[in-house]
């Protein structure tokens, strides 16, 4: 069974500028297979770790500190003619008009022109969750602003990597049922869209809170607070073994789905 491990590129909010947008790979064996997120300093951050651009990537949501390095991105693989076209980039289905809207809708992608944006990349788009290297991945949607607009990937006995979110204790209890490791927006204050230090405690048991890593914070005194309240919390560049996935097939990745 694959080894897995998720590596952050950036553990901070969209004002953390030092500790880098949220962003992680997962490794499969030591080798990247998906980065999740794509903020403005990610394409630069993953090649100056791994020497290339990432072999796929996964979307939660269309905030800029998450999609903003897409254009960079772009030019490189629409330049690399191996690489042009084969990128894939699983995008959930209510996120997709976001996305588009967002960093595609430009009748000129490049200044020559005669270039449409997704024709750089092997677009996904994926509702329950998407097959990569005989894996499946579930994602489900979080709380993030409005219905539909960000949402959570996991692997089932493995890991759930929430994306920007307030709790969601309901799905937790269903996706990180089996052992998984749950990495968790979490910063000291809370708000509307986001999750507060008080908000774990209230709402998940304290067996499930023993598997949080925490990330998406505002600056190193606020990580320091968290490690103090008895958290683990993920740090730039650091690589986290998770648990082995179970055992997958077609059948069970479609029973995984709450119905």
């Amino acid at each position: 069974m694959a080894s897995i491990a998720l590596q952050f590129l950036g553990v901070g909010n969209a004002g953390a500028v030092d500790l880098g947008e949220s962003s992680a790979v997962i490794l499969r064996d030591g080798r990247p297979m998906l980065l999740i997120d794509c903020g403005p300093q990610v394409p630069a951050r993953f090649r100056e770790k791994f020497g290339a651009p990432p072999p796929a990537l996964f979307v939660t949501h269309t905030h800029l500190d998450h999609v903003g390095g897409f254009e960079r991105l772009f030019v490189e693989q629409w330049f690399d003619r191996e690489r042009r076209g084969r990128l894939p980039v699983f995008v959930p289905v209510s996120v997709l008009p976001l996305l588009h809207q967002r960093v595609a809708d430009h009748p000129n992608a490049l200044a020559e022109g005669d270039v449409n944006f997704w024709q750089a990349f092997q677009l996904v788009p994926v509702n329950r969750g998407f097959w990569l290297d005989g894996l499946w991945f579930d994602i489900f949607p979080v709380r993030h602003h409005a219905v539909g607009a960000a949402y959570a990937l996991g692997l089932r006995g493995s890991f759930v990597y929430t994306g920007d979110t307030r709790p969601v204790p309901e799905m937790l209890s269903h996706y990180a049922a089996d052992g998984e490791t749950v990495f968790h927006d979490c910063a000291l204050q809370g708000n509307p869209s986001h999750t507060g230090l008080d908000d774990l405690s209230r709402e998940y048991p304290a067996a499930l809170r023993e598997r949080f890593v925490l990330y998406h914070f505002g600056n190193e005194a606020e990580a320091d607070a968290l490690r103090q309240a008895g958290y683990r919390v993920a740090t730039r560049d650091a690589a986290i073994a998770v648990p082995a996935p179970m055992p997958q097939s077609a059948d069970a990745a479609v029973r995984r789905t709450i119905s």
